[in-house]
């Protein structure tokens, strides 16, 4: 997705921003003391700071800027990488652990391969901040269907989603009994033979829940049902979109499954 931006004037600096939720998605060395970060803010999407001297023993900077943690940050500056004047752990959970932890790494970088820097999305990071919070309480299959849960909203408010409520192609509606499923550029189309798909109605309920005022927990009960036809559903969809073959994740808790 591309994305046309107005350079920033001279004239016309970027003001101090304070009291900013965000959650770090991933760091980067940047040099022996500091580190550039990749966070996700609330109301400036995903921002680059850079945080001096985070590295060192000293740094009020070193404890904080974890992830999957929710922070308040202010971070000033006109370049493209902005500088991180503070940071503190605004609290509400302990950090995830083990398959949870393993998911909100998956979650982060699905965030950084679809979200286009310094592009708001407001309810993605609601929801993103919900599905952290059962990430640190949950496992199994709630894990499942969450991160399910999170794909749909995620491809939804990115524009990636198709409707799933009618075929992509020809605007039919669908049949409740029959079997349809959702490809790259071809959006939603019926299915025959040893293709597996979801039924109609099961589509449908997804759509339907997925269009609600608030949308997490009805899409997480439509969800619930279907969660392991619908993630070989998704997969394709987000691999494609995310210009990927396998997500580095992925392969990640493969090579566990494995080792295990």
């Amino acid at each position: 997705m591309v994305v046309n931006r107005s350079p920033r004037h001279a004239s016309s600096p970027s003001p101090r921003i304070t009291h900013e939720p965000a959650y770090v998605l991933h760091h980067y060395n940047w040099s022996e003391s500091s580190l550039i970060l990749d966070v996700f803010t609330r109301h400036h999407g995903r921002v680059a700071l850079v945080a001096k001297g985070a590295k060192r023993p000293t740094s009020s900077f070193r404890p904080v800027l974890l992830p999957l943690q929710p922070l308040s940050l202010a971070f000033g500056g006109d370049a493209e990488i902005r500088t991180l004047k503070s940071a503190e752990w605004v609290g509400g959970h302990v950090m995830p652990t083990g398959d949870a932890l393993l998911s909100g790494y998956y979650l982060n970088e699905l965030l950084i391969r679809l979200l286009a820097r310094e592009d708001a999305h407001e309810s993605l990071f609601d929801l993103y901040a919900k599905v952290v919070q059962v990430l640190a309480s949950e496992a199994g299959e709630v894990l499942q269907t969450t991160l399910r849960c999170f794909e749909l909203l995620l491809l939804r408010d990115t524009g990636f989603l198709p409707a799933l409520d009618m075929q992509t192609l020809t605007l039919a509606a669908l049949d409740a009994d029959r079997s349809y499923c959702v490809v790259p550029e071809g959006g939603l189309r019926e299915v025959g033979g040893k293709e597996r798909g979801l039924t109609g109605a099961q589509w449908l309920d997804l759509q339907q829940a997925l269009d609600a005022p608030s949308p997490f927990m009805p899409t997480l009960r439509a969800c619930a049902p279907v969660a392991n036809a619908l993630k070989r559903q998704l997969r394709g969809l987000l691999h494609y979109h995310c210009g990927v073959n396998t997500l580095r994740t992925q392969q990640m808790m493969m090579d566990l499954q494995e080792l295990t």
